[in-house]
């Protein structure tokens, strides 16, 4: 999805108050995983981007340089559900920031076909593949454990050549817990980030059978979400007793 001029120089000077603007406020903590760093972000494909907690991880952005945060408000694509849009304030600010954001229904319905139609060679496409957000206890509002829906495979089953990022997140609730009013300021953001080559990686998960293939990445990537984020002890779910 390739934004017009207008909307690609909006969402890159939103994009680039929010880089800088965090900068007196949060600290990140920034472990790779890879031996491919931040020289290789430039062929990213697809951002996976793990343990969503907050609203505020928009703090992400962070992360990029102004180059990438120039090409991010071109081509960026990311599927964010439709309870989430139509908020009046949230809504707004994901739509100034980020124009390739593209609605999707929880419903039975065709938003999720029309998304995966919009993946194509130029796109950088991010997933929070959770699908919802971590709650203080550690699981989702419904008070069931957190796992990776099987949009993501889709995803990856559509991509050729370059790189999946993946942004593991040590969590946000110590600045805001879905509910809070208001962030707490003045903390630090663990984060472990790995760039993994697209084909290599679906080549190591290939099967011929297309169900028994994208199960292979659901699982996969369940695996990262259980062991790769880093251990932030100010996340509440952290010190709940077994």
């Amino acid at each position: 999805m390739r934004a017009n001029r207008f909307s690609q120089v909006f969402s890159f000077t939103v994009m680039s108050l929010v880089k800088i603007v965090s900068y007196p406020f949060y600290r990140f903590k920034v472990s790779w995983q890879s031996d491919r760093q931040y020289e290789s972000i430039d062929d990213v494909k697809l951002i996976v981007l793990l343990n969503h907690t907050s609203l505020y991880e928009a703090l992400f952005v962070r992360l990029a340089s102004f180059r990438y945060l120039w090409k991010m408000a071109r081509h960026f694509l990311i599927p964010v559900a439709d309870v989430t849009t139509q908020r009046p304030m949230v809504g707004f600010f994901f739509h100034a920031l980020l124009p390739g954001i593209v609605s999707i229904s929880r419903k039975r319905d065709d938003s999720w076909q029309k998304f995966l139609s919009k993946v194509n060679d130029d796109a950088i496409v991010a997933i929070l593949p959770e699908g919802r957000m971590r709650r203080h206890d550690g699981k989702d509002k419904h008070g069931k454990p957190m796992s990776v829906r099987t949009g993501v495979a889709d995803i990856v089953d559509e991509l050729e050549g370059g790189s999946i990022l993946f942004v593991y997140s040590g969590g946000l609730h110590h600045i805001q817990i879905p509910g809070q009013r208001f962030p707490k300021l003045f903390r630090t953001i663990k984060v472990n980030m790995e760039l993994v080559n697209v084909d290599e990686y679906k080549q190591a998960l290939h099967h011929t059978d297309a169900r028994k293939r994208k199960t292979a990445y659901v699982k996969d990537i369940q695996s990262r979400l259980e062991q790769q984020l880093p251990y932030c002890e100010q996340q509440p779910y952290n010190n709940l007793k077994d």
